[in-house]
């Protein structure tokens, strides 16, 4: 089957993350395709590469880049990223900010990229903050 995932809540700060990556890497051993992880909200903030991990926690950046290197879309929402600070070069650029902060294999897209992994996928799945 194919899945497309979203993920509601920041890091630390809610249980999403944790549980997406957990359904993810399942879904993986069971041999099921995802089409995309689809960040909105503060789940933006995932894909932050300044983020310090607080002590004790695990670091779920790393999580997230290993999915993204096997080739799954990370893909942040560009309304709710930029709300937030979360931009790329091209966003730190047009809004001349002094330096991106969009972590490795995640991308800035529009919405429409939900609605077309949603309409291609077998199944969605939401978690929230």
């Amino acid at each position: 089957m194919k899945y497309t995932l979203a993920i509601h809540g920041a890091p630390y700060a809610s249980q999403a993350a944790q549980h997406g990556i957990a359904f993810a890497e399942a879904l993986l051993r069971q041999k099921h395709t995802i089409e995309r992880i689809f960040f909105f909200h503060e789940g933006v903030y995932q894909a932050l590469s300044t983020r310090v991990i607080p002590q004790g926690e695990e670091e779920l950046l790393e999580k997230w880049q290993g999915l993204g290197s096997q080739g799954i879309e990370l893909a942040v929402c560009i309304a709710s990223g930029i709300k937030r600070g979360v931009i790329n070069e091209a966003e730190r650029l047009r809004y001349e900010k002094n330096a991106s902060n969009l972590a490795e294999h995640f991308t800035l897209v529009g919405l429409g990229q939900l609605i077309s992994a949603i309409n291609d996928a077998d199944r969605y799945v939401e978690f929230p903050s």
